[in-house]
């Protein structure tokens, strides 16, 4: 099965920033307009006043099937900061698509609404959203993806003097969606990443078939790896958590699977020096990293979280005032 977006093909208003209508994956960009997101996201954290009124008028209608901190936090304080409102409904209880069909919701919000942000665990059900939709549909998790989560990583290793091109990042542990938009994201920008975990945890087949063929177009260098030690000389180090939001029924197998990946002092030691680490969080102190090491110095997790906000009003910007990010990135 392919994981490509189907929806990338629909009518993008005259003006557009973006060639996409939704972010479905990092895949749906173009290598400059992933560039551009990330440095309209460095203008808009500088400079908030310069968008204090960007979504005036404008409303975000947000749909969660998982739980969620800092991406329901960060998209509705981001939102408001930029002068919008923000509607939440909580699907846990009850998942999209039972109490009345994706088309007849679809239809149904894009009467009320700019945007709509969903957090679900169906890819699927995400694209089918987003076909039926006429307004733009953002990925703030699926069981595939997680683009805004790559979009804020990129953001923070190059405010960290990251080189996206020429710098090593590792990621260790799950091959999960949270990989897999990472290694989107390396394939795009031309870098390279080593993806390490245990061989039945390795990303999914068809994602990284892409992401290879991109890699191949841009230069970008994508290797995966079963032994820890393949973090050496890496600049950055990233994890997550084991055992991802409805997989709790085979936690126990998991976590005896992955033990061996956990970060330590003695891991980050292996990387280069000066290597930051990196969580999307929420973080199961003592499994996936230890405390030594989430709270070192190396740690950047909490700039993680916070330029999660930042990111995702750039991409709302593109998406919904693509007047204001054009002005923006102008020299």
């Amino acid at each position: 099965m392919s994981h490509s977006s189907s929806t990338s093909a629909r009518a993008v208003g005259a003006g557009a920033l973006l060639a996409t209508r939704d972010l479905l994956q990092i895949a749906d960009l173009a290598t400059h307009e992933l560039t551009q997101l990330i440095t309209l996201a460095r203008t808009v954290k500088r400079k908030p006043q310069s968008f204090a009124d960007a979504f005036r008028q404008r409303t975000l209608v947000m749909l969660f099937e998982k739980p969620s901190l800092r991406t329901r936090v960060s998209f509705e304080a981001g939102f408001q900061r930029l002068g919008g409102g923000v509607s939440f409904l909580d699907h846990q209880a009850t998942p999209l698509g039972v109490r009345e069909s994706i088309e007849d919701y679809a239809h149904t919000l894009e009467r009320y609404a700019h945007a709509i942000v969903m957090r679900v665990r169906s890819h699927a059900l995400l694209t089918r959203m987003a076909e039926c939709s006429a307004v733009p549909v953002v990925n703030a998790l699926s069981d595939l993806h997680h683009p805004c989560q790559a979009l804020a990583d990129m953001l923070t290793l190059i405010e960290r003097g990251f080189d996206p091109v020429h710098g090593h990042l590792a990621w260790i542990g799950d091959g999960n969606n949270v990989c897999h938009s990472l290694v989107e994201a390396v394939a795009a920008l031309g870098g390279r990443i080593t993806v390490i975990t245990p061989e039945s945890r390795a990303p999914d087949s068809d994602v990284m078939r892409i992401a290879l063929g991109r890699a191949f177009r841009t230069g970008a260098r994508i290797d995966v790896a079963h032994d820890p030690a393949a973090v050496d000389g890496a600049h950055a180090v990233y994890t997550d958590t084991w055992v991802s939001m409805g997989d709790e029924a085979d936690a126990d197998r998991q976590r005896a699977l992955l033990a061996p990946f956990r970060v330590d002092a003695a891991l980050m030691a292996r990387a280069a020096p000066g290597a930051h680490f990196m969580h999307c969080l929420p973080a199961h102190r003592g499994e996936e990293v230890a405390d030594e090491v989430i709270d070192s110095p190396a740690s950047i997790v909490f700039d993680q979280a916070e330029n999660r906000m930042h990111a995702q009003n750039a991409l709302l910007l593109a998406l919904l005032r693509p007047d204001l990010a054009r002005t923006a990135l102008a020299p």
